[in-house]
């Protein structure tokens, strides 16, 4: 008996941004990608923006997840947003940015706006957990096409 070709696990490339050295947040995040089934390339901490274009290049993943928790969040998910989708083959790639984006502890309206314009998918504030979920589930059921993740609007709770 021929049995059907196994089905790929989705793959998600996660990091923090290059000036993050937390790691604890990582760790939650690749528990909680892993138990919705998807592959975790776990970068960790610090990681500089090309090496992490270059992972992303070498794996085409289906995802790209940014967490940070050092407040600097907004000014370096810009610039990485901006290098990810410079790249042709990423240009599609749904991604997401959460944790503490700003110094003051949540990033307004614009802030979270200029992520978006920058190139991320979805913008998750820290305690964003049922958006979080939602967003994987989305990504879970569509195809590998941008457009069909828009994440929360600019200014939500997301």
């Amino acid at each position: 008996m021929i049995s059907p070709p196994a089905r790929r696990r989705r793959c998600v490339v996660l990091s923090s941004v290059s000036s993050d050295s937390h790691t604890w947040n990582l760790v939650f995040l690749q528990l909680l990608l892993e138990e919705h089934g998807y592959q975790v390339e776990n970068l960790g901490a610090c990681v500089p923006d090309d090496l992490l274009v270059e992972v992303c290049l070498a794996r085409i993943p289906d995802a790209v997840v940014i967490s940070t928790v050092n407040g600097h969040g907004r000014l370096d998910g810009i610039r990485l947003a901006r290098r990810l989708r410079a790249e042709p083959a990423l240009a599609g790639i749904p991604m997401m940015i959460g944790g503490k984006l700003g110094l003051q502890g949540t990033a307004d309206a614009a802030s979270q706006a200029e992520l978006i314009a920058a190139g991320f998918d979805a913008v998750f504030e820290a305690g964003s957990g049922p958006e979080v979920a939602e967003f994987l589930a989305r990504l879970g059921a569509a195809s590998p096409a941008r457009p069909a993740l828009a994440g929360p609007a600019p200014g939500g709770n997301g």
